[in-house]
């Protein structure tokens, strides 16, 4: 097995790259379904959200809230590192559960946007990013997720930097070029993801 962490800044297209890895057989675990789940109704992860904010980040239906809760957390630290405490642990978990699932000769992809961020870069066999530079992310954010430009900014600036991510990089997927472009460097990626499975001992760090 082949144990990769996928990570790359908001407006990268990350995503294009997740699902393309896992059309071509790829096991790809994702953080953000993940965080969704672990905090889904009924869930011991949503209780603790609840004790730990109280009940006004429920909606009527007794789902997350979760606009209240972001303007709760959002510019926060000491909110968001709680929020963290109760959400990342219980992601962790369940993605090593979909792994040990896996096929031994799988190549698993982990699919984490705060890989930087949350230190996790060691814990792979390789760390593959997916790199634009900044001008295009903000690009993209406000032509496709109608943020202004300030918005864009500022949610760019509240991740790792660039260079912080390339610094982890053993893999780079740059995706400042056409879905065309993408494709064909996935594709030689996937090929490196092979060979290395291939020639590498099935270890984790």
């Amino acid at each position: 097995m082949l144990r990769v962490g996928l990570t790359g800044g908001i407006g990268s297209g990350k995503s294009a790259v997740s699902a393309r890895l896992g059309a071509l057989g790829a096991v790809v675990i994702d953080s953000d379904v993940l965080a969704r789940e672990v905090v889904a109704k009924g869930t011991d992860g949503l209780a603790e959200v609840v004790a730990a904010f109280g009940s006004g980040v429920l909606t009527a239906d007794g789902e997350l809230d979760r606009p209240a809760l972001g303007k709760i957390v959002f510019g926060d630290e000491a909110a968001r590192r709680k929020l963290e405490a109760i959400i990342h642990p219980r992601v962790r978990a369940r993605a090593a559960e979909i792994e040990a699932q896996s096929s031994p000769d799988a190549i698993v992809v982990h699919d984490i946007p705060l890989l930087v961020e949350t230190g996790q870069a060691d814990r792979f066999d390789l760390v593959l990013v997916v790199d634009v530079p900044v001008e295009i992310q903000v690009r993209r954010l406000t032509t496709q997720r109608g943020m202004d430009a300030t918005e864009a900014e500022q949610r760019i600036a509240s991740q790792a930097s660039r260079e912080d991510r390339l610094a982890v990089a053993d893999v780079v997927v740059d995706n400042s070029g056409s879905l065309a472009d993408l494709d064909h460097r996935v594709n030689e990626v996937w090929t490196t993801l092979e060979d290395r499975k291939g020639h590498s001992p099935d270890t984790k760090r």
